[in-house]
């Protein structure tokens, strides 16, 4: 466990303790006698983390110096180790460290630690007026009861967009008369994709060796959010009981839209992310996060080649043609664990200086994470804070404050068993495309023209044997 420390904080409170002026300031008179210490686990990495710990630091100079509260930061390295850590210690495992008194937590971990009676609904804490500030369906997805409750507090949000290799994708273009407008629906990203794989198989005497143009990060956001802009919700949950709805027709377009064009060569996923597909060259855009859209590289290397520079070109996520506008609502809000009444209080007051427009800007700007107040929400405020915004953020921002401007955002719901659930709709569909697709690519190497080698993959029987088999695995997680 990697712990930050914020030693200016820190040593201006041990001052106050002790002496009449600490750090140049008189302590506050409303300041309690003893300061309130409190523990934050968060998953946060790169400039994601060191944005977190600078606000942290200048919470505890500021506000937590006048009010007597100490934050104290713990990063966990990765999303996995955090839920571990804390799960760990809400059972009370040898060894484990004390429960925090806030961390970073996705519906599914929150939900679980609720139901263990850790988490403190925060809904009393704010005003009606405090609670209209933010962004409604930030606030609802912590709302698990259904009665208003905030199980989970948003501090900052992502959701969805396409990241273009531009430099590689302009010769393209002017070659086939593509533009970027073909990319904002799913039917014209796989005409464009299908156009890319003739264009690039055509530069080489090899039949059947075009590239892909497309991959996508975040499997199970495609079939949640894609069935549900067809109209069908495929976890309905009340009360915590999940009621399973996995239409087959609107499943089959689904697979359609995805497997399909994965078996014939024009999608792809090789690496660990798509970002690290477009560093190696194997396809020029993929569908992720906003979050993570800052770490699209400047830079393409192939085998074949030492690399050349690249420019990444940000648009909105593809749609399917005439649904209705859903957009991924994601990123980990905060939760606040069992504590005493001042430990509580003092972790509202942190998370209350956090989401303060001036300070959740901040974060967002360094971060690519999108603000969760109505009045930070707006290219306008975003543009004139501080720091100063680079090109590629104000890309990523751009993007991602039209979409939830624009559409109507989703999260999976919370339900016993969701993110086992979630798992089997994150690997399901890719993960029979990416081994169908190795089969061909071995007939191919032998020699098999494509119909041939493909002929297996592209029927009726290949899906109804998917749909089934991953039916029955979801099935399991019904109430």
């Amino acid at each position: 466990m990697k712990k930050i420390k914020y030693t200016t904080g820190l040593l201006c409170t041990a001052a106050l303790l002790t002496l009449p002026l600490g750090c140049g300031k008189k302590q506050d008179s409303d300041a309690p006698a003893e300061p309130v210490n409190l523990t934050v686990w968060v998953y946060y990495n790169g400039d994601q983390l060191e944005s977190f710990n600078q606000l942290v630091a200048e919470f505890n100079d500021t506000t937590g110096r006048e009010k007597g509260i100490i934050v104290d930061s713990y990063s966990q390295g990765t999303v996995n180790d955090l839920e571990a850590n804390v799960m760990a210690s809400a059972q009370g495992k040898v060894g484990a460290s004390p429960m925090p008194n806030i961390f970073s937590a996705y519906a599914d971990t929150a939900y679980t630690l609720d139901q263990m009676g850790e988490l403190v609904d925060l809904s009393s804490y704010f005003t009606k007026e405090e609670r209209a500030a933010y962004v409604d369906s930030y606030l609802e997805e912590g709302d698990f009861s259904g009665n208003g409750s905030i199980k989970i507090f948003p501090i900052a949000k992502s959701t969805e967009g396409l990241y273009l290799n531009d430099t590689d994708w302009e010769p393209f273009a002017a070659a086939t008369g593509a533009s970027y407008d073909d990319l904002s629906t799913l039917e014209g990203l796989i005409a464009t994709a299908e156009s890319y794989y003739n264009w690039t198989d055509a530069q080489t005497p090899t039949a059947d060796d075009g590239h892909a143009l497309f991959g996508r990060d975040a499997m199970a956001n495609y079939m949640l959010v894609g069935a549900k802009s067809l109209g069908c919700q495929i976890f309905e949950v009340k009360d915590g009981v999940m009621t399973l709805n996995f239409d087959k027709e609107v499943i089959r377009k689904l697979w359609d839209y995805y497997y399909v064009p994965y078996i014939k060569g024009y999608f792809s996923s090789s690496g660990r992310f798509r970002s690290d597909d477009i560093k190696t060259g194997n396809i020029l855009a993929y569908v992720g996060s906003t979050s993570s859209a800052s770490f699209f590289p400047n830079q393409v290397t192939t085998d074949d080649s030492e690399g050349h520079a690249i420019t990444m070109k940000a648009l909105p996520c593809p749609e399917f043609a005439d649904s209705e506008p859903y957009a991924v609502q994601q990123g980990a809000g905060m939760v606040v664990t069992r504590g005493s009444d001042e430990e509580i209080s003092a972790s509202v007051e942190f998370l209350k200086w956090f989401t303060d427009p001036e300070h959740n800007l901040a974060f967002s700007i360094a971060s690519g994470y999108l603000p969760v107040t109505k009045e930070a929400t707006d290219m306008k405020q975003i543009e004139k804070s501080e720091p100063a915004l680079n090109d590629t953020i104000k890309q990523i921002l751009t993007g991602a404050v039209t979409t939830v401007n624009t559409s109507r955002l989703y999260t999976t719901p919370a339900f016993s068993g969701v993110n086992d659930a979630r798992s089997v709709l994150e690997y399901s569909l890719s993960d029979a495309a990416s081994a169908d697709r190795a089969v061909i690519d071995d007939r191919l190497s032998a020699g098999q023209p494509f119909e041939e080698a493909a002929a297996d993959f592209l029927t009726d029987a290949r899906f109804d044997s998917w749909y089934e088999a991953t039916l029955t695995k979801l099935e399991a997680f019904q109430g």
